[in-house]
């Protein structure tokens, strides 16, 4: 059950994420992700006019009159959804935390689906499978999905993208659209990444706080490790340690970077402290100039 304030956070999601489908995301989402391709429909009559290659040879041979293959666009798509629900979503250090901010991108991007008809599913995670909802159709099932973002209480802390990826490909059996919603702190997920890639579009939604990147200059600070509950006590105030902070936060992006790349996966990169409406639209412009 919500509380009244999760429940007004619901409503404001649906109104500033319904706004931004209305007018920005409508056709860019429909460009991009396209359907299945081309479905068969059925077998009828030969006509004049009709292309020789879809002549279908067997049913010809059969009945001893030309017949022709017809088919049809499959447009309806999956959408999954794969949100992080590991301890360090739950920090932010300006307008809010990455889980608040991977709640407002999956309603956005469940919205932007169902307008388009497409179903939408959820899994959410964290070193286990803390929640997952069969991909449907609909608005009610749209609100029920960000819902279950904003309310989820992890049992777990750390982060097993492998296992979500696992439990996606036991529970999909045909091509979706993937969405990892996850500050990717989980170095062991490449080999999950680079096969999910293989059979599904696979698109890795990168979260990130620039307290992340940077340390201010306070003094001596004691620092807690989201998921594995480590304490460390950091002089601040040493430009050094400051300098080493940021070069190693540097590196650690740059890996995770080349490893998505590696993947053959597509990411986009948003921050708590900036509107992410830009960094979606130029992720939509590269793929449309891609296509």
């Amino acid at each position: 059950m919500l509380s009244r304030e999760q429940l007004k956070t619901v409503r404001k999601i649906q109104i500033r994420t319904s706004h931004l489908v209305t007018d920005l995301f409508a056709g860019q989402y429909q460009s991009v992700f396209k359907g299945r391709g081309m479905e068969f429909a059925e077998v009828r009559l030969y006509q004049p006019g009709d292309e020789v290659r879809t002549i279908d040879w067997n049913v010809t041979a059969r009945t001893g009159v030309p017949h022709v293959k017809r088919y049809a666009e499959e447009r309806e798509l999956t959408v999954m959804l794969l949100v992080d629900a590991s301890a360090s979503t739950f920090f932010g250090s300006v307008r809010q935390t990455k889980a608040a901010l991977a709640a407002e991108l999956g309603a956005l991007l469940a919205f932007s689906a169902i307008t388009n008809n497409d179903k939408v599913g959820l899994v959410i995670f964290s070193d286990r499978i803390e929640k997952a909802v069969p991909p449907r159709k609909g608005t009610r099932h749209v609100l029920r999905v960000i819902r279950e973002v904003l309310s989820v209480r992890p049992q777990g802390h750390g982060t097993d993208i492998a296992a979500a990826l696992e439990h996606l490909g036991r529970v999909t059996k045909r091509r979706a659209v993937v969405f990892v919603v996850s500050d990717f702190l989980d170095p062991r997920c490449r080999q999950a990444l680079r096969l999910a890639a293989r059979r599904h579009d696979v698109i890795a939604v990168v979260l990130d706080d620039p307290r992340e990147a940077t340390l201010p200059d306070v003094g001596l600070v004691e620092l807690e490790e989201a998921e594995t509950g480590a304490r460390y006590v950091v002089d601040t105030g040493s430009a050094r340690v400051r300098q080493a902070f940021a070069a190693r936060a540097e590196t650690a992006r740059g890996e995770r970077d080349r490893m998505l790349r590696a993947c053959d996966v597509d990411a986009i990169g948003v921050t708590t402290d900036r509107p992410y409406a830009e960094a979606l639209l130029r992720f939509f412009r590269m793929r449309e100039r891609r296509q």
